[in-house]
């Protein structure tokens, strides 16, 4: 079955059935959803995660770059691509270079050359420190000056998680 949108022609994989069934009321063929490249996600949660270190919004950053809070959203879900120069624009306003939202991207070589797949991977890092909790918490442990005390919060929470798992 072929279907034209917007003047183009494309070939159904459905069967006249479910062809069918996938029309619009108006008649146009929906198109599938795509799923966002990992790369795209990556970098979009690293640009999250920068934004929200700096406690700026998705508004303040889209205004600084000339967008819309919905664009911002959807860069960082990776559901829209970034350009070269609007990645550029983001990195300047975000004060960090164009590298750091690839650093730990999947399928790109890692800066440092220790591979580890223990819960310290780039990706738990990154998830963990997209959430506000992860953020307030890593706010609050580097304003303690004492390495003893920072020591013994890793510590605690070590042996916490040693607790859960048992």
């Amino acid at each position: 079955m072929r279907l034209r949108y917007h003047g183009r022609d494309f070939v159904d994989q459905l069967s006249p059935k479910d062809a069918l069934a996938s029309r619009t009321t108006k008649g146009t063929p929906t198109v599938p959803k795509k799923s966002p490249n990992p790369i795209d996600k990556h970098v979009g949660g690293r640009v999250r995660m920068q934004r929200m270190v700096l406690g700026m919004s998705q508004e303040k950053l889209g205004d600084a770059i000339g967008l819309t809070f919905q664009q911002v959203q959807k860069y960082e879900k990776g559901a829209n691509r970034i350009s070269a120069s609007r990645l550029q624009q983001i990195a300047d306003v975000l004060g960090v270079p164009v590298t750091y939202f690839f650093d730990g991207a999947p399928g790109l070589p890692r800066a440092s050359s220790r591979e580890s797949n223990e819960a310290t991977s780039p990706e738990l890092l990154t998830d963990f420190l997209s959430t506000q909790d992860g953020i307030a918490l890593a706010k609050a442990f580097t304003r303690i000056r004492r390495a003893k005390v920072r020591r013994g919060i890793v510590r605690l929470v070590e042996e916490l998680t040693m607790d859960d798992e048992d």
